[in-house]
């Protein structure tokens, strides 16, 4: 993966994400992921991250996620089996089983334990039907109060594409950009639903630091729409702005 931050009017690459993001080493930050186009990606990045640097971590949802075959990935959460994966993979993937094979928001009790925990907890706080852009209903982002950290994800192949096909929720997307749904997204509209507060924003408690992170910039024609987008986000007062790119990963897939 290749990750950038804009600063000075430019993307400036970095060597991992919790730094572009301004992650601090130290305590126990809530982080909820929000949007589309990535949200899983770029959390199993930073649980990663956090792990390389002898970090332990817990994931979770108040959604849904997509299972996955991994071994600190558990189904059937207890204390006793997170602590286990937890001193021995340093992270631990957790939920409960639903429908479709995926899993959802554990118990009160459970959750408590998870944020009680003192380690960073990364929460995959909205879902999007695997599509690149979503404008939220009035039920959603589900954000706890504890969350020190807001991430709101876009996927960058959603610009050119028809709002009707690439965004979830498209009626909502209609009347909040002003478009219908065989209308092409641009640039803009990705800034303008990062910056709202019936969006991207929705949900963001006042005291937390809300980033945006523009994924899936896999080619320089991409890239390039990054930057406008990150200077458009500028104007609207949003200055932490990722771009991450997963082409050299695809590439060492593919050797």
């Amino acid at each position: 993966m290749q990750i950038f931050d804009y600063r000075n009017g430019q993307l400036q690459k970095k060597r991992s994400l919790l730094e572009a993001i301004g992650l601090p080493e130290a305590g126990h930050p809530v982080i909820s992921v929000v949007g589309a186009g990535g949200k899983t990606s770029t959390i199993r990045r930073l649980a990663q991250e956090y792990v390389k640097k002898g970090k332990k971590v817990i994931v979770t949802t108040t959604t849904h996620m997509a299972v996955e075959d991994a071994p600190w990935f558990l189904t059937d959460p207890a204390t006793e089996r997170m602590e286990e994966c937890i001193d021995r993979y340093g992270q631990v993937w957790a939920g409960l089983p639903a429908e479709g094979g995926k899993i959802q928001r554990v118990g009160d009790r459970l959750l408590s334990y998870i944020l009680g925990r003192e380690i960073p907890v990364l929460i995959e706080a909205d879902g999007a039907g695997r599509l690149p852009l979503k404008v939220p209903a009035e039920h959603e982002p589900v954000i706890l109060t504890e969350t020190t950290h807001v991430l709101s994800v876009y996927g960058l192949d959603s610009v050119g594409g028809r709002l009707g096909e690439v965004c979830f929720r498209p009626e909502l997307a209609e009347r909040l950009l002003g478009k219908q749904g065989n209308e092409r997204i641009s640039g803009k509209d990705i800034a303008l639903l990062a910056a709202s507060g019936q969006a991207g924003r929705k949900g963001c408690p006042e005291y937390a630091e809300y980033s945006v992170v523009l994924n899936k910039a896999d080619s320089m024609e991409r890239r390039e729409k990054a930057l406008e987008i990150c200077r458009l986000l500028e104007r609207y007062g949003i200055c932490r702005t990722v771009v991450s790119s997963h082409a050299e990963e695809k590439e060492e897939k593919e050797t």
